[in-house]
Order: structure tokens, then sequence, then C-alpha cells
């Protein structure tokens, strides 16, 4: 699942490719009724208008201007944005498209379920309404202490939490543990202070590494988890192995040696 350096990849494509530009209409692809789509009002809200600005907050893309409307995007399991001209064709799976003047589109691509696209008036409303925690990169040492290092459930749990802390998945989560050599199933309660130190230097690396690559994963460093990310491989960092679990109903990839 895309999570806050996808995310901000899918951003950066729309404010590249997309802005300035005049929308003269808003469809939707074929067999979308799985999917959580603008209905026709919502739709014919965004005509007329352009995007001026973009904005990332956690999971959740936004692109509007500064008196709206916006769309708000959450790219569900599998799902991206995608520029593109009317004389390359649309990509597959495109569940919901923004043709703007001339040959610009934006396509919602979506080929499986839980991705959506909503038109809200404000990112900060909409933030607020489903009811997200700060951005995991926003979030200082204090705050994350707080909200890690007080829960007594699992700390990949934690990390997870949308509600706590915007942005960071199931696939980051596991880096970040790796990384600071902490089990996925740790209580956050029985973390020490330097432990939760260095798990926030850790997040906001790994978070800000993957986002200087555009979510490029082959272009990141050879000794991430990410690259062995699979029950019985060798840990790239010691002699032990990845095995593969359950925490709190995601799959949890963690060594069994340098992690405690």
């Amino acid at each position: 699942m895309p999570e806050l350096p996808e995310a901000e990849a899918n951003r950066l494509r729309v404010e590249r490719e997309c802005l300035n530009r005049t929308i003269e209409a808003v469809e939707l692809g074929e067999d979308t009724d799985y999917l959580e789509l603008p209905g026709d009002n919502e739709r014919t809200r965004l005509v007329g208008h352009q995007f001026t600005r973009t904005h990332r907050h956690g999971k959740l893309i936004f692109a509007g201007s500064k008196t709206g409307p916006w769309i708000a995007v959450h790219l569900g399991m599998t799902g991206s944005l995608r520029p593109f001209d009317e004389s390359d064709g649309a990509p597959d799976y495109a569940k919901f498209l923004i043709r703007f003047e001339g040959d610009r589109r934006l396509a919602f691509r979506c080929p499986r379920k839980l991705g959506w696209v909503r038109v809200v008036d404000s990112p900060s409303e909409e933030i607020a309404r489903i009811e997200y925690g700060p951005d995991a990169l926003e979030t200082g040492l204090e705050d994350f202490a707080d909200v890690i290092g007080g829960s007594r459930g699992a700390t990949k749990s934690a990390l997870m939490d949308q509600r706590k802390l915007a942005g960071v998945g199931n696939l980051w989560s596991d880096e970040i543990l790796y990384r600071v050599g902490i089990d996925p199933e740790r209580k956050g309660t029985n973390l020490a202070e330097e432990a939760l130190t260095d798990m926030h230097e850790a997040m906001r690396d790994i978070l800000y590494t993957v986002m200087d690559t555009e979510a490029h994963y082959d272009r990141l460093p050879d000794d991430w988890l990410i690259h062995t990310r699979k029950a019985g491989s060798g840990c790239p960092r010691c002699d032990g192995t990845i095995e593969k679990s359950k925490v709190g109903g995601r799959s949890a990839y963690h060594c069994t040696r340098h992690q405690k």
C-alpha cells in the first residue's frame, strides 16, 4: 500500500504536470462501483477551475486552489495519479479522469479496492473530518515519544495508527523497526527514551530517503530490509533470518537476531 513517500511522489507528478490548467471535464472510468468516487454534482464543481497548488498529509494527496474546490485522493492498495497527454492514451484501470484544456489529462489509476477520490472544500477540513493525526514528518521528537512510548500495544501497530501518526504504513514501519533493532511486537511502554529517539531519527531518515528517490526502491541502500523482505531470507545486517509474523492483523517482517 502506498505510504507517505509514495504519496509524495504522486503529489509531485501532479504539481509538475497539472497546475494552472483549466478543467474542462471530469469523468469516471469503467467498473467503478466498488470505489468511492465523486458523483455528478461533485464532479461538476471542478469544471472551470484550475489546480494552482498541491498538498500532502500522511498518505493523502490534495490538489486545488486557495478558494477551492480540491480533490482529496487516497491511493488505497495500488492506486496512483497519472498525468498524460491525450495522444498517449489513458493508463489501464483509469477510474477517474480529469480533462484539462489542451491535451493534458490526469487519471486516478486503481486496479484494486480501497482507493478513493473526494471533492472537498479544503485539505484541513478533510483531515479533521477523517480524524487523521499529524503528518509523520511534521511530528517532533517529544510528540512522537508521547504517541509511541505511550502505547500499550505493539510498537508496529502504534507506528501505523493514522489517527496518531499519519503516513507510516506496513512497509516503512518494518523498515524503521529493522533499522533500530526493535521487535515489532514490543510494547511502546517498554521502550527507553534512547530507543524512542533513535526510532524518531530512523523514521525521518527513511521517509526522506525514499522521497528523495521518488519511491524508486532500486535506488535505496543495499542493506535495507525492503530488498530481502521475505520469510527465510538472510538478514543483510547480521547472521539472523527474516521472519514473517502477524501483528495487529498485518504482516510484519523482522530479523530474528538483532531485533529485540
